[in-house]
């Protein structure tokens, strides 16, 4: 009864839920305590307080149709408050039919893509990525094209060229990254503009952006549509707010892209046929009002200091993580699968960088306690030198 498509990716399915799921079964035979779980990033923390009474506010609003039909684009109020953070963010006249709200980046994504590919198609992206990025472009008859970065996990332009073909039709980047933390420099955006200027089909950059704000030592995150003509932005409050479960997020087209009108047109029309007919109102409405709030970052920076210091003392090779809630150490065996499953014989739960497109590699969500991370260490020391022959 279930489609090839599905059952084959069934079977490749997420690596984070698996280990989530182990997670739970040694919880359960072991006891909670002794079990340190770092797969999910799933905020911890809860939303600012600004978020919740502008929330409590609409619901307790006797205003009339807060909560009925709108444009499948979104409330024409809520992309226009969008649109001004947007022009004063990038300087560019973004307006509100630059804005489309969505069910969250993932549904940005997949109403962007749907309207972007024909069968066959490639989107391009760059190693670690996000893992459902396969899944979203192969929901349209499309290909992920996964390339290589540089050392330092950025994007390799060279590659990336190396990597277009005719059927090429997006990139996607992911900055801060999930998993790697990684800040992609404006450098990278200006030569990956210059890539797209000696193209001969038009190719878009989507931007994947739920994690702008969260970063780390005063780094700064570029704006992409000042430097990239064709640039899309998907993102969501999911991060910056700490409301995952809510699916609140956007698309947005920059004023240069000579496009922006018809993809703006033909995304409107994606997101409705793909059953999200339109954004919560609910959440439209609290985004508009208090959308430029921000969760304290201080605690995941402090939480990164410890997992990243204590990673490299004990002898891990790691890039040090510049935004975002994750730490994406290299493994001390090529094998990231049994090193994983290492791991978790010492009661510590993490997710292959396999899973990411990045092997020899493990993902580390900061989404716990700070507790979690101090007592977790020395399981991550006892792995390591299991290794090692037990050695120091």
């Amino acid at each position: 009864m279930i489609s090839k498509a599905v059952s084959d990716n069934l079977a490749k399915a997420s690596w984070i839920r698996r280990m989530f799921e182990e997670g739970a079964r040694l919880k359960q035979e072991r006891g909670a305590d002794k079990v340190f779980d770092f797969t999910l990033g799933n905020p911890e923390i809860e939303p600012p307080p600004a978020v919740l009474a502008a929330a409590r506010r609409i619901l307790e609003s006797d205003a009339p149709h807060l909560h009925a039909y709108m444009p499948n684009a979104g409330q024409p109020r809520v992309r226009e408050a969008v649109a001004r953070r947007l022009a004063t963010a990038t300087g560019l006249p973004y307006t509100a039919n630059h804005v489309l709200m969505t069910v969250g980046a993932g549904a940005a994504l997949n109403t962007v893509l749907k309207a972007l590919l024909n069968p066959g198609d490639e989107v391009l992206t760059v190693a670690p990525f996000f893992v459902e990025y396969t899944f979203y472009a192969e929901n349209y008859g499309g290909r992920l094209v996964v390339v290589p970065p540089k050392a330092d996990l950025t994007p390799d332009v060279a590659r990336l060229e190396a990597a277009l073909t005719p059927r090429t039709r997006a990139i996607i980047l992911n900055s801060p990254n999930n998993p790697s933390g990684v800040i992609y420099p404006a450098s990278t955006l200006v030569e990956i503009e210059a890539l797209l200027a000696r193209t001969t089909q038009p190719i878009v950059l989507i931007s994947d952006e739920p994690y702008r704000a969260l970063v780390f030592d005063d780094v700064e995150v570029p704006q992409v549509p000042p430097l990239v003509t064709r640039a899309i932005v998907a993102t969501s409050w999911s991060k910056s707010l700490a409301i995952p479960g809510e699916r609140i997020g956007y698309l947005a087209f920059s004023p240069r892209m000579p496009e922006a009108a018809a993809l703006f047109e033909a995304c409107t029309f994606t997101s409705r046929v793909l059953g999200f007919v339109n954004a919560p109102a609910l959440w439209q409405w609290v985004v508009a009002e208090v959308g430029d709030q921000v969760i304290d970052v201080a605690p995941y920076r402090e939480k990164r200091d410890l997992m990243y210091e204590g990673l490299r003392r004990i002898g891990y090779e790691c890039v040090k993580p510049q935004g975002a809630f994750y730490v994406f150490p290299r493994t001390p065996i090529d094998d990231d699968v049994a090193f994983v499953r290492l791991l978790a014989e010492e009661g510590v739960l993490t997710v292959p960088g396999s899973g990411f497109g990045m092997p020899g590699h493990i993902r580390i969500s900061l989404t716990v306690e700070r507790d979690t991370v101090v007592r977790g260490l020395p399981g991550f020391e006892r792995a390591f030198r299991a290794t090692r022959g037990g050695r120091p």
